[in-house]
């Protein structure tokens, strides 16, 4: 495995792929999860444990665990690479030689770094022998993971181990995009089938049996069901080449008469094709037989493709599986079993509700998730881990597409399913037109514009012949009744603002006729703005006529400009005082946009005293949504009032974004490197950087969640969230190296200074060393590095 230097190594000491047991595969979805998020600062390396053979060629280093000498010769070579930072052994008993595995005492005397614990297996009640062993092993580490609550608990009472060197970070599960069992079902062709399931390497511990005896009671009410039992046996139960196992369970089948009912799928399946056979389930089965059984990540997976479960009764599952995912079975008690999936076969609406529990329950303990955790814990006990960086997800539209219809986009959705009975609105679709522009302007792709056209299409139908604008229609393209009872200023203020905005593309890349519709759209909404009075309204109006002046620098569009910002002037000289430097007597939704939209005033017109508000409203802000160095999100569960104590969660995905836009536009205009500083923990609470280290975008999808509560994630990805996710990431790209290098130059025209926000690159002025600001300056406005600024084409 190749490495760099400059980088910092952890080394899992494991089974590892091909390998086939959990333990292997839990380590090498954990080592995947950090490389996906931290990969840029972090290189994981495998120190494989083999019961026989060589490691396989991906392992840096190699235990054979039977070999006592092995064990100190493979910490000394771990030693002597100063870039590991730590060493993470996944410990389970059987995987080390000697009694109860104490051969990697040897190993842990000899090593020179810091080590962190996974405990698969914890025993409670252990001997004097079995005690002293756990209670040596943790003597060197104040890292130990456990998975569940029971674990942690044998450890704290049975072996004396100090709480708060454990961490509890459940079985990571894999991301799926969310879809319902019958859609699953068709890649299988099972839609006339009643599916049920289970899957693992088959052993004994499985005790696959109970619920094959189960069977015949179910199919006597339910003759259509189909139990899929999925997986190759586990080797250690192969004597001589014969599958002692797996012969027993055909004959079981036999016995029962069984034959059009049971299909074994006998195959080591990989993750994909596993995952959509769990989706097609109706109902899963889990039906080990080890009482001391402390975690299983069969039954994560099930719950993460959101199976309804009937399980036995062991720790994991006692713990997990609330009555609002499944139904608990004593240990291989086949009456139990039959009778409870009976309940859920006999009751679709219990199924679909528990299946949208379990989704939801999973998706919290998400690989990314504990990879999040994992390091936060690493960094507590490792030198050289406190500066590691995140990598940013890829970027990915389809969620965007997926929610647009032939009319514009869908408002909400039910998970990561377009709800088309939410219908549309102006606000989403002004936002998707501003999105899907800066996707074009970023990537060039020209499948955007038929998108483009959409959004827009969708902007003009809301227009009415005043210019003024509704926000609401249903799905059948009717105008609903709520238009006439909301104040739609902030609705029209979108509008204005993804106009502008997408006039910043006119030219020969994009059809005349959208220009014109735009153009025209644009310019009849124009004689409204002098009616608006919402605050949010004036910001995003002014943003509108910010672009739309860069692209032709009109008189009209410059006194509008003036007349709003000096009604939010105004608004903050009336009611800003020492220690409430703002435009309101309380903070609520989109605050960023006032300040920002100041600021882009002064950049058209030099007004001295419209800069200066902007930077102190823009300050007081970040002084209210940077708390302890964490980015924390204005709650929408009572807002922030002047003098009050402001409320906690209720975080929502749009307020990151508008953030991270004004922050761009005062580094990219002020050149004060804090700003930029600010703009990525901004946007870190997107990638976890929040009360419950939970990514709020899901990878799979592209779509983004559309809250942060207390204790929980709504899962739903609507357009508002996924948009702003969307816009939040496309900015961040531009502060990448992928986004720099091209060729730079100047542009003069008509003596305005005209910067295109198209592709924007790295500048080499003082004031600014990154990305310059689009601005038209007055011509009566002196500025020292006007004249120098350096630009794109």
């Amino acid at each position: 495995m190749k490495t760099l230097s400059k980088n910092s190594k952890i080394v899992f000491l494991s089974t590892f792929p091909p390998t086939h047991c959990g333990i292997a595969t839990f380590t090498e979805d954990t080592i995947n999860a950090i490389n996906k998020i931290y990969g840029k600062s972090i290189i994981s390396e495998v120190c494989e444990i083999t019961f026989s053979g060589e490691a396989s060629a991906s392992s840096t280093y190699h235990l054979p665990s039977k070999e006592k000498e092995a064990y100190v010769k493979v910490a000394s070579q771990i030693n002597s690479d100063p870039d590991v930072k730590l060493v993470h052994i996944q410990h389970e008993f059987g995987l080390f030689g000697g009694q109860y595995g104490d051969y990697i005492l040897d190993f842990l005397k000899e090593l020179k770094k810091p080590v962190a614990y996974t405990f698969h297996t914890v025993l409670p009640n252990p001997n004097p022998d079995l005690k002293a062993v756990v209670q040596l092993l943790c003597s060197y580490s104040k890292a130990i993971f456990v998975m569940t609550n029971k674990s942690k608990s044998i450890l704290i009472e049975d072996y004396n181990i100090a709480e708060n060197d454990i961490s509890l970070v459940p079985h990571g599960t894999h991301l799926v995009d969310y879809e319902t069992t019958e859609k699953a079902k068709k890649k299988f062709d099972f839609e006339d089938r009643i599916v049920l399931s289970t899957f693992g390497l088959l052993g004994e511990g499985k005790s696959i049996e109970t619920g094959l005896r189960a069977l015949p009671k179910i199919v006597e009410k339910f003759p259509n069901v189909l139990y899929l039992i999925l997986g190759k046996t586990h080797p250690n139960t192969i004597v001589n080449n014969v599958d002692v196992y797996r012969n027993s369970l055909d004959a079981i089948v036999a016995e029962l008469n069984l034959e059009n009912n049971v299909r074994f799928v006998n195959e080591y399946l990989e993750v994909n094709q596993l995952l959509d056979y769990l989706k097609a389930t109706d109902v899963y089965l889990f039906t080990s037989k080890d009482p001391n059984q402390a975690v299983s990540g069969t039954f994560s997976y099930a719950m993460s493709c959101s199976c309804p479960i009937v399980a036995s009764k062991i720790p994991h599952t006692m713990e997990s599986l609330t009555s609002d995912v499944g139904i608990l079975a004593d240990i291989q008690n086949v009456e139990q079993f039959a009778d409870a999936t009976l309940k859920l076969l006999s009751d679709s609406s219990l199924r679909d509700a528990m299946s949208i529990n379990a989704y939801a329950k999973t998706t919290k303990t998400s690989w990314e998730n504990t990879a999040i955790k994992h390091i936060n814990v690493y960094q507590k006990i490792a030198e050289g881990l406190s500066d590691i960086k995140i990598s940013y997800p890829k970027i990915k539209m389809d969620h965007q597409k997926t929610m647009t219809t032939e009319m514009g986009m869908i408002q909400f959705s039910k998970i990561s399913e377009p709800d088309l009975d939410s219908g549309y609105t102006l606000d989403d679709n002004a936002r998707a037109l501003i999105t899907i522009c800066k996707h074009y302007q970023l990537s060039g792709d020209r499948s955007d514009i038929p998108y483009m056209n959409t959004y827009l299409n969708f902007i003009s139908r809301c227009q009415l012949e005043n210019g003024t604008f509704i926000n609401y229609v249903d799905k059948n393209n009717t105008v609903e009744d709520r238009n006439s009872n909301e104040n739609l200023d902030d609705s029209n203020g979108r509008a204005i603002w993804a106009l502008g905005y997408f006039l910043r593309l006119s030219g020969k890349t994009i059809p005349y006729d959208m220009t014109h519709k735009a153009n025209s759209s644009l310019n009849l909404a124009m004689n409204c703005v002098s009616e608006m009075h919402s605050p949010r309204a004036i910001g995003f109006a002014i943003k509108g006529f910010y672009h739309a002046y860069n692209v032709v620098p009109t008189e009209n569009l410059k006194n509008k400009i003036i007349f709003l910002s000096h009604k939010l002037q105004a608004m903050y000289e009336h009611t800003s005082s020492a220690n409430w430097n703002w435009f309101e007597d309380k903070l609520t939704y989109a605050n960023s946009i006032l300040p920002e939209a100041l600021l882009l005033s002064f950049l058209i017109t030099g007004e001295e005293r419209t800069k200066e508000i902007a930077v102190e409203s823009m300050d007081f802000l970040i002084s209210k949504m940077f708390i302890d160095g964490r980015f924390k999100i204005i709650s929408n569960n009572g807002w922030h009032e002047k003098g009050a104590i402001p409320h906690n969660y209720g975080e929502q995905p749009i307020e990151a974004s508008y953030m991270m836009h004004a922050l761009d536009i005062f580094y990219r205009a002020l050149g004060k490197s804090e700003y930029k500083k600010y703009l990525k923990k901004a946007f870190n609470w997107f990638l976890g950087d929040n009360h419950l280290n939970h990514i709020m975008y899901n990878p799979i999808t592209g779509g983004c969640y559309d809250g942060l509560e207390k204790e929980n994630v709504n899962l739903n990805q609507g357009a508002e969230s996924t948009l702003c996710y969307l816009s939040a990431r496309l900015l961040i790209e531009t502060y990448t190296s992928r986004a720099k290098g091209n060729k730079l130059f100047k542009v003069k025209t008509d003596e305005h200074y005209h910067f295109s926000l198209s592709n924007l690159k790295e500048s080499n002025t003082n004031d600014c060393k990154e990305n310059i600001l689009p601005v038209q300056l007055n011509k009566n406005y002196k500025t020292k590095s006007a004249r120098s600024l350096i630009v794109i084409k």
